[in-house]
């Protein structure tokens, strides 16, 4: 197991939810909430899935 790998998977799904309810506060000041949240659900989505890629990396592959 590669443990930095790892952590810097988890450290990525936590800064994706992190990012999404912190952005949850500004959507009810926003022009058009239900594309700000389209918007940042994706990109959420894309680094927590990415963050979950790092972890599975981790856990599988061997360290060199």
């Amino acid at each position: 197991m590669n443990l930095r790998v790892i952590v810097t998977g988890v450290v990525m799904i936590a800064a994706a939810l992190g990012f999404f309810f912190y952005m949850a506060t500004f959507a009810p000041n926003s022009t058009d909430p239900t594309s700000m949240m389209q918007t940042v659900g994706a990109v959420s989505g894309f680094v927590g899935a990415l963050g979950l890629v790092f972890i599975l990396f981790g856990i599988f592959r061997r360290k060199q």
